[in-house]
Protein backbone atom coordinates (compact mmCIF):
# COMPACT_ATOMS: atom_id res chain seq x y z
CA UNK A 1 0.00 0.00 0.00
CA UNK A 2 1.08 2.98 -1.07
CA UNK A 3 0.15 6.92 0.77
CA UNK A 4 0.06 10.52 -0.65
CA UNK A 5 0.12 13.21 2.50
CA UNK A 6 -1.41 16.61 0.99
CA UNK A 7 -0.95 19.83 3.22
CA UNK A 8 -3.64 22.08 2.70
CA UNK A 9 -3.20 25.71 3.91
CA UNK A 10 -6.84 27.49 3.13
CA UNK A 11 -7.84 30.59 3.48
CA UNK A 12 -9.70 30.85 6.86
CA UNK A 13 -12.21 32.83 5.05
CA UNK A 14 -12.80 29.58 2.44
CA UNK A 15 -12.32 26.45 4.62
CA UNK A 16 -15.90 24.99 4.45
CA UNK A 17 -16.31 26.32 0.74
CA UNK A 18 -12.82 23.88 0.23
CA UNK A 19 -14.82 20.86 2.45
CA UNK A 20 -17.41 21.01 0.21
CA UNK A 21 -15.40 21.40 -3.56
CA UNK A 22 -13.38 18.46 -1.89
CA UNK A 23 -16.34 16.96 -1.28
CA UNK A 24 -18.23 17.30 -4.36
CA UNK A 25 -15.11 16.70 -6.86
CA UNK A 26 -12.15 15.84 -6.06
CA UNK A 27 -13.50 12.64 -4.18
CA UNK A 28 -15.01 11.48 -7.04
CA UNK A 29 -12.03 12.08 -9.45
CA UNK A 30 -10.07 10.11 -7.01
CA UNK A 31 -12.80 7.58 -6.93
CA UNK A 32 -12.34 6.79 -10.98
CA UNK A 33 -8.46 6.00 -10.10
CA UNK A 34 -7.36 2.71 -10.72
CA UNK A 35 -5.47 1.66 -7.17
CA UNK A 36 -7.57 4.28 -5.70
CA UNK A 37 -9.04 2.89 -1.71
CA UNK A 38 -9.51 5.84 0.35
CA UNK A 39 -9.19 9.69 1.58
CA UNK A 40 -8.67 10.21 4.95
CA UNK A 41 -9.13 14.02 5.85
CA UNK A 42 -7.59 15.44 8.96
CA UNK A 43 -9.21 18.70 10.21
CA UNK A 44 -7.74 20.62 12.84
CA UNK A 45 -9.67 21.70 15.65
CA UNK A 46 -7.54 25.34 15.29
CA UNK A 47 -9.34 27.61 12.80
CA UNK A 48 -5.93 28.56 10.73
CA UNK A 49 -3.66 25.37 10.90
CA UNK A 50 -3.19 23.08 8.17
CA UNK A 51 -6.13 20.11 6.56
CA UNK A 52 -4.04 17.23 6.34
CA UNK A 53 -5.15 14.93 3.75
CA UNK A 54 -4.18 11.16 3.01
CA UNK A 55 -4.96 9.13 0.12
CA UNK A 56 -4.58 5.97 0.15
CA UNK A 57 -3.19 3.46 -3.14
CA UNK A 58 -2.40 0.00 -3.76
CA UNK A 59 0.53 0.98 -5.21
CA UNK A 60 3.25 3.16 -5.66
CA UNK A 61 2.22 3.12 -9.81
CA UNK A 62 -1.24 3.45 -9.12
CA UNK A 63 -0.51 7.08 -7.10
CA UNK A 64 2.44 8.03 -9.88
CA UNK A 65 -0.48 7.68 -12.68
CA UNK A 66 -2.89 10.00 -10.67
CA UNK A 67 -0.17 12.46 -10.62
CA UNK A 68 0.99 12.45 -13.96
CA UNK A 69 -3.01 12.43 -14.90
CA UNK A 70 -5.23 14.05 -12.71
CA UNK A 71 -3.28 15.91 -10.12
CA UNK A 72 -2.70 18.72 -12.13
CA UNK A 73 -6.51 19.23 -12.62
CA UNK A 74 -7.33 18.70 -8.89
CA UNK A 75 -4.72 21.79 -8.09
CA UNK A 76 -6.16 23.66 -10.32
CA UNK A 77 -9.81 22.93 -8.84
CA UNK A 78 -8.18 23.50 -5.29
CA UNK A 79 -5.93 26.71 -5.96
CA UNK A 80 -8.64 29.47 -5.42
CA UNK A 81 -9.12 28.08 -1.60
CA UNK A 82 -5.52 28.00 -0.84
CA UNK A 83 -3.53 30.49 1.28
CA UNK A 84 0.23 28.95 0.38
CA UNK A 85 0.70 25.90 -2.08
CA UNK A 86 0.01 22.44 -1.63
CA UNK A 87 2.79 20.37 0.02
CA UNK A 88 2.90 16.87 -0.80
CA UNK A 89 4.70 14.08 0.83
CA UNK A 90 4.61 10.12 -0.47
CA UNK A 91 5.18 7.00 1.69
CA UNK A 92 4.98 3.38 1.76
CA UNK A 93 2.81 2.05 4.44
CA UNK A 94 3.91 -0.98 6.91
CA UNK A 95 0.64 -3.08 6.19
CA UNK A 96 1.68 -5.55 8.65
CA UNK A 97 0.76 -3.35 11.64
CA UNK A 98 -2.76 -2.53 10.39
CA UNK A 99 -3.96 -5.74 9.03
CA UNK A 100 -7.80 -5.38 9.69
CA UNK A 101 -7.44 -2.00 7.87
CA UNK A 102 -5.90 -3.34 5.10
CA UNK A 103 -8.38 -6.19 4.71
CA UNK A 104 -11.26 -3.62 5.25
CA UNK A 105 -10.12 -1.74 2.57
CA UNK A 106 -9.34 -4.10 -0.08
CA UNK A 107 -13.28 -5.36 0.42
CA UNK A 108 -14.43 -2.53 -0.63
CA UNK A 109 -11.95 -1.19 -3.64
Amino acid sequence: MFARIVEITPKLEKKEELMQTIRREILPILKKQPGFLELLPFIPEIAQARIVAISLWSGTRDAEQYVEREFPRVEEILKPFLELSLAVKTYKVETTFCKHFVEALTVTA
